[in-house]
Protein backbone atom coordinates (compact mmCIF):
# COMPACT_ATOMS: atom_id res chain seq x y z
CA UNK A 1 0.00 0.00 0.00
CA UNK A 2 2.48 2.35 1.09
CA UNK A 3 5.10 1.77 -1.27
CA UNK A 4 7.61 4.44 -0.06
CA UNK A 5 8.05 2.50 3.02
CA UNK A 6 9.28 -0.54 1.69
CA UNK A 7 12.21 0.77 0.29
CA UNK A 8 11.82 1.20 -3.04
CA UNK A 9 12.22 5.17 -3.16
CA UNK A 10 15.28 4.58 -0.64
CA UNK A 11 15.40 6.93 2.25
CA UNK A 12 16.04 10.52 3.43
CA UNK A 13 16.08 12.10 6.87
CA UNK A 14 13.55 14.67 5.66
CA UNK A 15 11.24 12.40 4.00
CA UNK A 16 8.65 13.61 6.07
CA UNK A 17 8.28 16.79 7.67
CA UNK A 18 5.24 18.07 9.49
CA UNK A 19 5.31 21.60 11.12
CA UNK A 20 9.01 21.75 11.60
CA UNK A 21 9.47 18.33 12.92
CA UNK A 22 11.25 16.29 10.10
CA UNK A 23 11.71 12.27 9.92
CA UNK A 24 13.34 9.66 8.27
CA UNK A 25 10.57 6.54 6.47
CA UNK A 26 12.53 4.05 8.79
CA UNK A 27 11.59 6.44 11.70
CA UNK A 28 7.95 6.61 10.59
CA UNK A 29 7.90 2.75 9.97
CA UNK A 30 9.14 2.18 13.46
CA UNK A 31 6.51 4.77 15.27
CA UNK A 32 3.57 2.68 13.42
CA UNK A 33 5.02 -0.61 13.72
CA UNK A 34 4.70 0.43 17.65
CA UNK A 35 1.09 2.02 16.97
CA UNK A 36 0.35 -0.98 15.09
CA UNK A 37 1.17 -3.38 18.43
CA UNK A 38 -1.17 -1.31 20.57
CA UNK A 39 -3.94 -1.62 18.50
CA UNK A 40 -3.64 -4.93 17.20
CA UNK A 41 -7.13 -6.77 17.55
CA UNK A 42 -9.34 -3.19 18.20
CA UNK A 43 -12.09 -3.19 15.97
CA UNK A 44 -10.97 0.25 15.47
CA UNK A 45 -9.21 3.33 17.18
CA UNK A 46 -8.97 6.43 17.29
CA UNK A 47 -6.51 9.46 17.50
CA UNK A 48 -6.89 13.41 17.70
CA UNK A 49 -5.70 14.52 14.63
CA UNK A 50 -3.36 17.49 15.01
CA UNK A 51 -0.86 18.56 12.35
CA UNK A 52 1.62 16.73 13.47
CA UNK A 53 4.37 13.22 13.05
CA UNK A 54 2.25 11.42 15.59
CA UNK A 55 -0.84 11.57 13.20
CA UNK A 56 1.26 10.12 10.29
CA UNK A 57 2.22 7.33 12.60
CA UNK A 58 -1.03 6.68 13.49
CA UNK A 59 -2.33 6.28 9.92
CA UNK A 60 0.26 4.11 8.95
CA UNK A 61 -0.01 1.88 12.17
CA UNK A 62 -3.57 1.17 11.30
CA UNK A 63 -2.88 -0.09 7.73
CA UNK A 64 0.19 -2.28 9.04
CA UNK A 65 -2.67 -3.99 11.67
CA UNK A 66 -5.34 -3.74 9.71
CA UNK A 67 -7.57 -1.69 12.38
CA UNK A 68 -8.86 0.99 10.45
CA UNK A 69 -8.70 4.52 12.42
CA UNK A 70 -10.74 6.93 12.63
CA UNK A 71 -9.32 10.25 13.09
CA UNK A 72 -10.80 12.66 15.37
CA UNK A 73 -10.60 16.50 14.65
CA UNK A 74 -8.79 18.42 17.34
CA UNK A 75 -11.60 20.96 17.42
CA UNK A 76 -14.90 18.61 18.21
CA UNK A 77 -16.80 19.69 20.81
CA UNK A 78 -17.43 17.18 23.41
CA UNK A 79 -21.01 15.77 21.35
CA UNK A 80 -19.53 15.11 18.57
CA UNK A 81 -16.37 13.86 19.71
CA UNK A 82 -18.61 11.07 21.78
CA UNK A 83 -21.29 10.74 19.09
CA UNK A 84 -17.94 8.95 16.90
CA UNK A 85 -16.57 7.36 19.51
CA UNK A 86 -19.84 5.82 20.76
CA UNK A 87 -20.59 4.75 17.28
CA UNK A 88 -17.22 3.70 15.51
CA UNK A 89 -16.86 1.78 18.37
CA UNK A 90 -12.77 2.98 18.65
CA UNK A 91 -10.61 2.97 21.37
CA UNK A 92 -8.80 6.13 21.71
CA UNK A 93 -4.83 5.98 21.64
CA UNK A 94 -2.22 8.19 22.48
CA UNK A 95 0.63 8.25 19.98
CA UNK A 96 4.04 8.37 21.13
CA UNK A 97 6.30 8.84 17.90
CA UNK A 98 9.68 8.09 20.10
CA UNK A 99 8.37 4.82 20.61
CA UNK A 100 9.76 2.71 18.50
CA UNK A 101 9.54 -0.91 17.31
CA UNK A 102 11.68 -2.45 15.31
CA UNK A 103 9.46 -5.41 13.78
CA UNK A 104 5.75 -6.08 13.34
CA UNK A 105 4.71 -9.86 13.43
CA UNK A 106 0.57 -9.14 11.91
CA UNK A 107 -0.74 -10.44 9.09
CA UNK A 108 -1.42 -8.37 6.25
CA UNK A 109 -4.65 -7.30 6.35
CA UNK A 110 -6.44 -8.08 2.93
CA UNK A 111 -7.24 -5.13 0.16
CA UNK A 112 -11.04 -4.72 0.56
CA UNK A 113 -10.29 -4.85 4.63
CA UNK A 114 -11.36 -1.65 6.18
CA UNK A 115 -8.83 0.99 6.28
CA UNK A 116 -9.77 4.09 7.41
CA UNK A 117 -13.68 5.56 9.31
CA UNK A 118 -14.17 8.91 8.13
CA UNK A 119 -17.06 10.64 9.61
CA UNK A 120 -18.98 13.27 7.71
CA UNK A 121 -19.61 16.77 8.51
CA UNK A 122 -23.08 15.74 9.82
CA UNK A 123 -25.38 18.59 7.60
CA UNK A 124 -27.79 16.21 7.41
CA UNK A 125 -28.39 14.37 10.52
CA UNK A 126 -25.73 13.46 12.96
CA UNK A 127 -22.11 12.60 11.02
CA UNK A 128 -21.89 8.88 9.72
CA UNK A 129 -19.32 6.72 9.67
CA UNK A 130 -17.96 6.70 6.04
CA UNK A 131 -15.93 2.75 5.46
CA UNK A 132 -13.12 3.07 3.14
CA UNK A 133 -11.23 0.13 2.28
CA UNK A 134 -7.30 -0.35 1.13
CA UNK A 135 -8.40 -1.23 -2.45
CA UNK A 136 -10.42 1.95 -2.56
CA UNK A 137 -7.40 4.33 -1.21
CA UNK A 138 -4.80 2.46 -3.38
CA UNK A 139 -7.08 2.74 -6.36
CA UNK A 140 -7.64 6.48 -5.93
CA UNK A 141 -3.61 7.41 -5.01
CA UNK A 142 -2.67 5.74 -8.44
CA UNK A 143 -5.32 7.03 -10.43
CA UNK A 144 -4.48 10.54 -9.11
CA UNK A 145 -0.59 9.87 -9.12
CA UNK A 146 -1.51 9.30 -13.32
CA UNK A 147 -3.48 12.12 -13.66
CA UNK A 148 -1.38 14.59 -11.88
CA UNK A 149 1.84 12.94 -12.71
CA UNK A 150 3.07 12.63 -9.08
CA UNK A 151 6.28 10.72 -8.25
CA UNK A 152 9.06 10.30 -6.24
CA UNK A 153 10.56 13.22 -7.50
CA UNK A 154 7.65 15.33 -6.63
CA UNK A 155 7.87 17.63 -3.03
CA UNK A 156 4.73 17.47 -1.93
CA UNK A 157 3.68 20.96 0.34
CA UNK A 158 0.25 21.66 1.76
CA UNK A 159 -1.24 22.62 5.59
CA UNK A 160 -4.60 20.69 5.33
CA UNK A 161 -6.34 19.29 8.02
CA UNK A 162 -5.30 15.61 8.56
CA UNK A 163 -9.04 14.44 9.38
CA UNK A 164 -10.28 14.47 6.50
CA UNK A 165 -9.54 12.98 2.81
CA UNK A 166 -7.77 15.88 1.10
CA UNK A 167 -5.12 16.36 3.83
CA UNK A 168 -5.05 12.59 5.22
CA UNK A 169 -5.20 10.83 2.31
CA UNK A 170 -4.38 12.79 -0.32
CA UNK A 171 -1.67 14.64 1.29
CA UNK A 172 -0.45 11.94 3.34
CA UNK A 173 -0.76 8.55 2.42
CA UNK A 174 -0.56 9.82 -1.08
CA UNK A 175 3.22 10.89 -0.28
CA UNK A 176 3.64 7.70 1.05
CA UNK A 177 2.48 5.53 -1.95
CA UNK A 178 4.37 7.46 -4.59
CA UNK A 179 7.75 8.21 -2.68
CA UNK A 180 7.54 12.03 -2.81
CA UNK A 181 8.43 14.35 0.01
CA UNK A 182 5.85 15.47 1.84
CA UNK A 183 6.25 18.77 3.95
CA UNK A 184 2.88 19.93 6.22
CA UNK A 185 3.48 23.62 7.12
CA UNK A 186 1.50 23.07 10.08
CA UNK A 187 -0.74 26.34 9.29
CA UNK A 188 -1.39 26.59 5.53
CA UNK A 189 -0.25 30.36 5.58
CA UNK A 190 1.11 32.04 2.61
CA UNK A 191 4.59 32.76 3.82
CA UNK A 192 4.51 29.03 5.13
CA UNK A 193 3.95 27.94 1.50
CA UNK A 194 6.11 29.80 -0.10
CA UNK A 195 9.14 28.84 2.02
CA UNK A 196 8.52 25.27 1.45
CA UNK A 197 10.49 24.56 -1.86
CA UNK A 198 7.48 22.29 -3.43
CA UNK A 199 7.40 21.33 -6.59
CA UNK A 200 3.04 20.26 -5.94
CA UNK A 201 0.67 22.06 -3.95
CA UNK A 202 -2.77 21.18 -2.65
CA UNK A 203 -4.67 23.50 -1.42
CA UNK A 204 -8.37 25.12 -0.37
CA UNK A 205 -10.11 27.76 -2.26
CA UNK A 206 -9.23 30.05 1.40
CA UNK A 207 -5.92 28.50 1.12
CA UNK A 208 -4.93 29.67 -2.21
CA UNK A 209 -7.31 32.77 -1.86
CA UNK A 210 -4.79 34.58 0.97
CA UNK A 211 -1.70 33.17 -0.99
CA UNK A 212 -2.94 35.38 -3.90
CA UNK A 213 -3.43 38.24 -2.52
CA UNK A 214 0.08 37.82 -0.84
CA UNK A 215 2.16 38.58 -4.75
CA UNK A 216 5.18 37.90 -2.78
CA UNK A 217 4.41 34.47 -1.41
CA UNK A 218 2.35 33.99 -4.43
CA UNK A 219 5.67 34.26 -6.95
CA UNK A 220 7.46 31.93 -4.48
CA UNK A 221 5.24 28.94 -6.34
CA UNK A 222 6.38 30.08 -9.66
CA UNK A 223 8.91 27.34 -9.79
CA UNK A 224 6.14 24.56 -8.72
CA UNK A 225 5.15 21.93 -11.35
CA UNK A 226 1.41 21.97 -10.34
CA UNK A 227 -0.84 23.61 -8.03
CA UNK A 228 -4.16 21.81 -7.06
CA UNK A 229 -7.32 22.91 -5.28
CA UNK A 230 -10.44 20.77 -3.99
CA UNK A 231 -12.87 20.88 -1.16
CA UNK A 232 -14.54 23.38 -2.60
CA UNK A 233 -15.02 25.72 -5.92
CA UNK A 234 -12.37 27.83 -6.25
CA UNK A 235 -13.28 31.17 -7.58
CA UNK A 236 -12.47 32.92 -10.74
CA UNK A 237 -11.04 35.30 -9.87
CA UNK A 238 -8.90 33.60 -7.30
CA UNK A 239 -7.78 30.99 -10.11
CA UNK A 240 -6.84 34.42 -12.63
CA UNK A 241 -4.46 36.21 -9.97
CA UNK A 242 -2.99 32.68 -9.46
CA UNK A 243 -1.93 32.14 -12.90
CA UNK A 244 -1.12 35.70 -13.23
CA UNK A 245 1.60 35.49 -10.09
CA UNK A 246 2.78 32.67 -10.56
CA UNK A 247 2.17 31.39 -14.19
CA UNK A 248 0.48 28.35 -13.64
CA UNK A 249 -3.09 27.60 -13.85
CA UNK A 250 -4.16 25.30 -10.88
CA UNK A 251 -5.98 22.22 -11.47
CA UNK A 252 -9.09 21.40 -9.53
CA UNK A 253 -10.70 18.27 -8.81
CA UNK A 254 -14.09 16.71 -7.01
CA UNK A 255 -14.83 14.37 -4.98
CA UNK A 256 -16.71 13.00 -1.44
CA UNK A 257 -15.49 11.26 1.30
CA UNK A 258 -17.46 8.59 0.21
CA UNK A 259 -15.72 8.52 -3.40
CA UNK A 260 -12.44 9.60 -2.49
CA UNK A 261 -11.66 11.66 -5.76
CA UNK A 262 -13.09 10.95 -9.01
CA UNK A 263 -13.17 13.70 -11.29
CA UNK A 264 -9.77 15.80 -11.77
CA UNK A 265 -7.85 18.37 -14.48
CA UNK A 266 -5.05 17.34 -15.62
CA UNK A 267 -1.16 18.12 -15.57
CA UNK A 268 -0.07 19.46 -18.60
CA UNK A 269 -3.60 19.45 -20.25
CA UNK A 270 -5.99 21.94 -20.57
CA UNK A 271 -7.53 24.24 -17.34
CA UNK A 272 -10.57 26.49 -17.35
CA UNK A 273 -11.70 27.73 -14.40
CA UNK A 274 -14.70 27.06 -12.54
CA UNK A 275 -14.52 23.05 -13.98
CA UNK A 276 -13.25 20.03 -12.19
CA UNK A 277 -11.62 17.98 -14.94
CA UNK A 278 -12.54 14.71 -16.64
CA UNK A 279 -13.22 11.36 -14.66
CA UNK A 280 -10.20 9.00 -13.17
CA UNK A 281 -9.08 5.87 -14.56
CA UNK A 282 -11.82 3.36 -13.76
CA UNK A 283 -14.49 5.86 -12.89
CA UNK A 284 -17.55 6.40 -15.00
CA UNK A 285 -20.14 9.37 -14.25
CA UNK A 286 -23.46 10.71 -16.11
CA UNK A 287 -25.96 13.13 -15.41
CA UNK A 288 -29.23 12.40 -14.07
CA UNK A 289 -31.48 15.44 -15.75
CA UNK A 290 -34.73 16.45 -16.52
CA UNK A 291 -35.68 16.44 -20.30
CA UNK A 292 -34.23 19.44 -21.46
CA UNK A 293 -32.32 20.59 -18.77
CA UNK A 294 -28.50 21.13 -18.85
CA UNK A 295 -27.46 20.24 -15.06
CA UNK A 296 -28.22 17.41 -12.94
CA UNK A 297 -27.41 15.41 -10.39
CA UNK A 298 -23.96 13.76 -10.88
CA UNK A 299 -24.27 10.04 -10.68
CA UNK A 300 -20.52 7.65 -10.11
CA UNK A 301 -19.25 4.41 -10.21
CA UNK A 302 -15.71 2.92 -10.24
CA UNK A 303 -13.24 1.10 -7.98
CA UNK A 304 -12.97 4.20 -5.29
CA UNK A 305 -16.55 4.27 -3.96
CA UNK A 306 -16.43 3.37 0.11
CA UNK A 307 -17.64 0.23 1.12
CA UNK A 308 -20.60 1.32 2.96
CA UNK A 309 -22.14 4.04 6.03
CA UNK A 310 -21.03 1.92 9.40
CA UNK A 311 -23.52 0.10 11.04
CA UNK A 312 -26.13 1.99 8.31
CA UNK A 313 -26.96 -0.25 5.85
CA UNK A 314 -30.68 1.37 4.84
CA UNK A 315 -28.21 4.63 4.71
CA UNK A 316 -25.98 2.98 2.40
CA UNK A 317 -28.75 1.52 0.12
CA UNK A 318 -30.14 5.03 -0.03
CA UNK A 319 -27.54 6.32 -1.62
CA UNK A 320 -27.47 4.05 -4.45
CA UNK A 321 -29.75 3.92 -7.81
CA UNK A 322 -31.80 0.71 -8.51
CA UNK A 323 -29.20 0.09 -10.74
CA UNK A 324 -26.26 0.84 -8.80
CA UNK A 325 -24.98 4.26 -9.22
CA UNK A 326 -23.91 6.33 -6.18
CA UNK A 327 -25.76 9.48 -5.73
CA UNK A 328 -23.11 12.13 -4.93
CA UNK A 329 -26.17 14.91 -4.18
CA UNK A 330 -24.12 17.51 -6.22
CA UNK A 331 -25.43 19.32 -9.51
CA UNK A 332 -23.36 18.89 -12.45
CA UNK A 333 -22.90 19.97 -16.22
CA UNK A 334 -20.54 18.08 -18.55
CA UNK A 335 -19.26 19.26 -21.90
CA UNK A 336 -20.04 17.87 -24.75
CA UNK A 337 -17.07 18.27 -26.55
CA UNK A 338 -14.58 16.93 -23.91
CA UNK A 339 -16.71 15.59 -21.42
CA UNK A 340 -15.29 18.47 -18.96
CA UNK A 341 -17.70 18.36 -15.60
CA UNK A 342 -18.45 21.60 -13.75
CA UNK A 343 -20.19 21.09 -10.57
CA UNK A 344 -23.12 23.94 -9.82
CA UNK A 345 -23.33 23.00 -6.03
CA UNK A 346 -25.34 20.45 -3.76
CA UNK A 347 -28.76 19.96 -4.98
CA UNK A 348 -30.22 20.44 -1.37
CA UNK A 349 -29.21 23.79 -1.24
CA UNK A 350 -27.22 24.99 -4.92
CA UNK A 351 -30.16 23.96 -7.43
CA UNK A 352 -32.51 26.83 -7.75
CA UNK A 353 -35.59 26.32 -9.54
CA UNK A 354 -37.35 29.78 -10.30
CA UNK A 355 -39.45 30.69 -12.54
CA UNK A 356 -39.47 27.90 -14.23
CA UNK A 357 -35.61 27.62 -14.59
CA UNK A 358 -32.91 25.02 -13.14
CA UNK A 359 -30.54 27.62 -11.92
CA UNK A 360 -26.66 26.50 -10.04
CA UNK A 361 -26.06 28.75 -7.81
CA UNK A 362 -22.27 28.42 -8.43
CA UNK A 363 -22.48 30.14 -11.63
CA UNK A 364 -24.50 33.21 -9.83
CA UNK A 365 -21.37 33.29 -7.39
CA UNK A 366 -18.75 33.58 -9.61
CA UNK A 367 -20.49 36.20 -11.73
CA UNK A 368 -20.61 38.16 -8.24
CA UNK A 369 -17.30 37.56 -7.29
CA UNK A 370 -16.21 38.66 -10.99
CA UNK A 371 -17.44 42.43 -9.71
CA UNK A 372 -14.15 44.44 -8.03
CA UNK A 373 -15.71 45.31 -5.21
CA UNK A 374 -16.97 42.05 -4.31
CA UNK A 375 -14.88 40.03 -1.78
CA UNK A 376 -17.08 36.80 -0.68
CA UNK A 377 -20.72 35.57 -2.12
CA UNK A 378 -23.32 32.86 -1.39
CA UNK A 379 -26.36 32.37 -3.33
CA UNK A 380 -29.42 30.61 -2.54
CA UNK A 381 -33.08 29.92 -3.18
CA UNK A 382 -35.87 30.97 -0.85
CA UNK A 383 -39.01 30.26 -1.13
CA UNK A 384 -41.43 32.87 -2.84
CA UNK A 385 -45.51 32.34 -3.94
CA UNK A 386 -44.90 33.96 -7.85
CA UNK A 387 -41.07 32.11 -8.43
CA UNK A 388 -41.02 29.02 -6.68
CA UNK A 389 -37.83 29.66 -5.40
CA UNK A 390 -36.15 33.46 -5.39
CA UNK A 391 -32.90 33.74 -5.98
CA UNK A 392 -31.06 35.17 -3.21
CA UNK A 393 -27.17 36.75 -2.62
CA UNK A 394 -25.35 37.14 0.51
CA UNK A 395 -22.50 39.46 -0.21
CA UNK A 396 -19.55 40.73 1.38
CA UNK A 397 -18.52 43.93 -0.25
CA UNK A 398 -18.03 47.61 0.25
CA UNK A 399 -18.98 51.03 -1.89
CA UNK A 400 -21.51 48.79 -4.03
CA UNK A 401 -25.07 48.68 -3.82
CA UNK A 402 -27.65 45.73 -4.12
CA UNK A 403 -29.12 47.13 -7.39
CA UNK A 404 -25.79 47.64 -9.01
CA UNK A 405 -24.68 43.87 -8.22
CA UNK A 406 -27.99 42.73 -9.70
CA UNK A 407 -27.45 44.69 -12.82
CA UNK A 408 -24.02 43.41 -13.19
CA UNK A 409 -25.06 39.49 -13.28
CA UNK A 410 -27.63 40.68 -15.14
CA UNK A 411 -25.52 41.73 -17.98
CA UNK A 412 -22.89 38.55 -17.59
CA UNK A 413 -25.73 35.99 -17.61
CA UNK A 414 -28.97 35.31 -18.49
CA UNK A 415 -31.27 37.80 -17.08
CA UNK A 416 -33.42 35.43 -15.14
CA UNK A 417 -30.22 34.61 -13.00
CA UNK A 418 -29.50 37.83 -11.47
CA UNK A 419 -30.48 38.16 -7.82
CA UNK A 420 -33.95 39.35 -6.71
CA UNK A 421 -32.46 40.46 -3.60
CA UNK A 422 -28.76 40.90 -2.88
CA UNK A 423 -27.97 40.98 1.38
CA UNK A 424 -24.49 42.53 2.88
CA UNK A 425 -22.75 40.68 5.49
CA UNK A 426 -19.72 40.23 7.38
CA UNK A 427 -18.42 37.43 6.24
CA UNK A 428 -19.63 34.03 4.58
CA UNK A 429 -19.61 31.25 7.29
CA UNK A 430 -17.43 28.47 6.30
CA UNK A 431 -16.21 25.00 7.69
CA UNK A 432 -12.55 24.01 8.33
CA UNK A 433 -11.99 23.02 4.47
CA UNK A 434 -13.75 26.72 3.30
CA UNK A 435 -17.53 25.40 1.98
CA UNK A 436 -19.91 27.66 2.68
CA UNK A 437 -22.40 26.98 5.26
CA UNK A 438 -25.57 28.63 3.37
CA UNK A 439 -27.82 26.92 6.04
CA UNK A 440 -26.09 29.26 8.58
CA UNK A 441 -27.25 32.15 6.72
CA UNK A 442 -30.83 31.10 5.81
CA UNK A 443 -31.46 30.45 9.51
CA UNK A 444 -29.58 33.43 10.65
CA UNK A 445 -27.89 31.36 12.74
CA UNK A 446 -24.50 33.30 11.76
CA UNK A 447 -24.10 36.63 13.20
CA UNK A 448 -25.96 39.93 12.20
CA UNK A 449 -26.13 41.00 8.81
CA UNK A 450 -24.60 43.86 7.70
CA UNK A 451 -26.03 47.53 5.81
Amino acid sequence: MLTALDGVYGDRPDAVTVAGRSASYEDLLGAARAVAADVAGAPAFAVTATASLETVAAAVGGLLAGVPLVPLPPDAGPAEREHILRDSGAVVVDVDFARRSSGWSGKAPAAEDPAMILYTSGTTGAPKGVVLSGAALAADLDALAEAWQWSAEDTLVHGLPLFHVHGLVLGVLGALRTGSRLVHTGRPTPEAYAAAGGSLYFGVPTVWSRIAGAPEAAAALSGARLLVSGSAALPAPVFRDLERLTGLRPVERYGMTETLITISGRAGGEVRPGTVGTPLRGIRTRIAAEPGAEIGELQLTGPTLFAGYLGRPEATADAYTEDGWFRTGDIAAVDEADGVHRIVGRASIDLIKSGGYRIGAGEIENALLDHPKVTEAAVVGVPDADLGQRIVAFVVAEGVTGAELTEFVAAHLSVHKRPREVRFVAAVPRNAMGKPQKKLLLTGEFGPQEG
